[in-house]
């Protein structure tokens, strides 16, 4: 069995989180520069058993797409083409940064923090993607 990776994908960072081996727990992974993100992703699944990837369906509240939803498919038809044997899914990112930011005041991480490392909010969408995609195939 190999590991889940999610996508936040944005327009200047993207974050990451990754289950264990055997899909049971999701873990913030990283954040990286959108610019360095396709060879990131290639590294570290040369690296690491990734069995699939879902990656964050950017869409306003009312279901219409946002604007960064074209940048979003441009890099899943990029990375269907260059990687097919590492399937990469779409699933819906709604609300997940605030989400995020209230798990953030939540777990006590400093005002200053928050408005300080923009990365962690990015991370920690990724991990609520993935744990949302986990329960909802069941895992």
């Amino acid at each position: 069995m190999g590991r889940i990776l999610s996508i936040d994908y944005g327009k200047k960072r993207t974050g990451l989180a990754v289950t264990d081996p055997l899909q049971i727990i999701a873990n913030g992974l990283a954040t990286v520069s959108t610019s360095t993100l396709f060879d990131y992703l290639k590294d570290y699944t040369a690296r690491e058993n990734v069995e699939q990837i879902v990656i964050g369906r950017p869409t306003q509240p009312d279901g219409r797409p946002s604007e960064n939803l074209g940048r979003v498919e441009q890099f899943v038809n990029r990375w269907r083409k260059a990687v097919p044997t590492i399937p990469i899914v779409f699933y819906d990112e709604r609300f997940t940064s605030v989400i995020a930011h209230q798990a953030m005041i939540d777990g006590g991480v400093k005002k200053k923090r928050r408005r300080e490392d923009k990365g962690l909010v990015d991370e920690i969408s990724a991990t609520i993607i993935l744990q949302d995609y986990m329960k909802s195939i069941g895992k």
